[in-house]
Order: C-alpha cells, then sequence, then structure tokens
C-alpha cells in the first residue's frame, strides 16, 4: 500500500469505529440450569423475542456490555479456566439477561475475528466454555502464541481506528477509545500486561505506529498515525472491510473511507 500524507490529528473527524458484532458460531442455549435463580434464564427466547427486547435497550449499553464480555472471557482463557455461564449472567450481563444471546453472540464473533479465538460450549448441562484457538498450536509455545494473537487483534483495532478517524488520531482519543473496550493504558492489563508500553513502545518499535508530538500543546499531545510495516502488511481497504463487518454495514457507508481505500487499495 503506497504511503500518504494525512490529515493533521485536530482535522480527523470520521465516524468512530464500535465493536458492536455479532457471532456466526453455534447458538447458545438458554435453558434454567444455573445454580442461582436471579441469574439464571427462565426460559429460551426466540430471535424475534430477542430483537424486540434490544429495540427497548440503549444501543451503547448493549455495546458496553458485549466488550466487558469480551475482556472478562479473554481474562478467564489467560488463567485457563472454564468459563460458566451463570458467572457470565452474575459479573457482566446482570440486568440485561433479556438480550444474553444478543450479547454473547456479538462477543463470540469479536473473539473469532479480531483474536482468532472461538467460544466452546463443553458442558452442555451445566453450561461451561472454553476458549479454543483456530490458529496452529506448538507445543510449548501455547501461552506465547496466545499473548501474540492478542497482541495482534489490539493493534488492529488500533490501525482501523486511526484510519477511520481521518488516518490521524490524537493520544487522548485512542486512549479513551480503549477505555471504553475496558483496556486501560495506565493499568496492568491481564492479557496486555502495560498497555501504554505495549502501544507506544513496542508497536512504535515494530514501525507499525508512529507517534509525532503536537506543536504547542501544553500539557503536550502526540499524533498517531500508521506506520510504515502497517502500510506494507495491511491496507485501508483490509481496514475498512474489519470496521464494517463489526458495524455490519457495506464498507461503501463511509463515503470518505470508502473512496480512499479503493484509491489505495
Amino acid at each position: 500500500m503506497r504511503r500518504e500524507e494525512v490529515a493533521p490529528c485536530e482535522g480527523s473527524g470520521s465516524r468512530e469505529m464500535s465493536q458492536r458484532k455479532r457471532s456466526k458460531g453455534a447458538a447458545f442455549s438458554q435453558g434454567d440450569e444455573d445454580d442461582d435463580d436471579d441469574f439464571s434464564l427462565s426460559q429460551t427466547q426466540t430471535h424475534s423475542q430477542v430483537q424486540r427486547n434490544l429495540e427497548r435497550r440503549s444501543r451503547d449499553e448493549v455495546n458496553r456490555k458485549v466488550s466487558e464480555l469480551v475482556q472478562f472471557l479473554l481474562v478467564k482463557d489467560q488463567k485457563k479456566i472454564p468459563i460458566k455461564r451463570v458467572d457470565i449472567l452474575k459479573k457482566v450481563i446482570r440486568e440485561y439477561k433479556d438480550v444474553y444471546s444478543e450479547i454473547v453472540n456479538q462477543a463470540g464473533r469479536i473473539l473469532q475475528q479480531v483474536f482468532g479465538l472461538q467460544l466452546v460450549e463443553i458442558d452442555t448441562k451445566h453450561h461451561i466454555y472454553i476458549l479454543t484457538s483456530s490458529l496452529p498450536r506448538v507445543e510449548g509455545e501455547n501461552l506465547k502464541r496466545d499473548n501474540q494473537t492478542a497482541k495482534l487483534g489490539l493493534l488492529t483495532i488500533i490501525l482501523s481506528f486511526i484510519f477511520m478517524k481521518g488516518n490521524s488520531a490524537k493520544d487522548s482519543a485512542v486512549w479513551e477509545f480503549l477505555r471504553r473496550l475496558r483496556v486501560h493504558p495506565g493499568e496492568k492489563h491481564e492479557v496486555f500486561g502495560d498497555v501504554k508500553k505495549l502501544v507506544t513502545e513496542e508497536f512504535v518499535r515494530q514501525k507499525y505506529l508512529e507517534i509525532t508530538p503536537i506543536p504547542l500543546t501544553d500539557p503536550p499531545e502526540f499524533c498517531f498515525q500508521w506506520g510504515p510495516r502497517a502500510a506494507k502488511e495491511t491496507s485501508k481497504k483490509d481496514m475498512l472491510n474489519f470496521v464494517a463487518k463489526i458495524q455490519q454495514k457495506e464498507p461503501s457507508f463511509w463515503t470518505s473511507q470508502y473512496n480512499e481505500a479503493e484509491a489505495n487499495p
């Protein structure tokens, strides 16, 4: 992909990417097997019932629950702890159990497309799940490979965000975007470790990102742009298609980005 001059951070105003996805995987059963009545699913809901329930819910709140569930599942998987449905309901879904299947399916799609992981039910009676990787596994290197997959998923999210913001984004916008995904730059993350160091040092050293100071800013502000390795290994068209899958829209929905991606495949 050909490198181009990009607009300064102050001028970036494109639509922000959300993390709303719908899983293509197997449906997740809903019964009354859970141990805690307050956090059980009392009846099986049809697709149309779930859709009606979604209409009564705030889209932003549902998206937030999806992001919370993705992080919850990643943390559990890092420790290789089987995941109980009752724990998902208690600790994440809570009062949104009327749209439980939709939240789980969206989270499952994110895990599959971003992190290369699949949510699999290993005990249908007690509703216990694990995450499995679709990548080739090498004996003795599972943990290292899992960590690398997660980092590449995070990098993809950041690169797509920068592109959708007009090829550059202020550091404050990037950090706020990650916080909405419950990836906090100032805290040690269970999967990514020191998030700020990963983004500003490792990704920069690997030439996936470039970070430049914005003149005359006090306190200092910085501008994130694609690095030369990102420009060689992916494309704007790939990033737009990635966002379109998340948003469940056609790439042409974003006219400016679509025209740019088509001109620079």
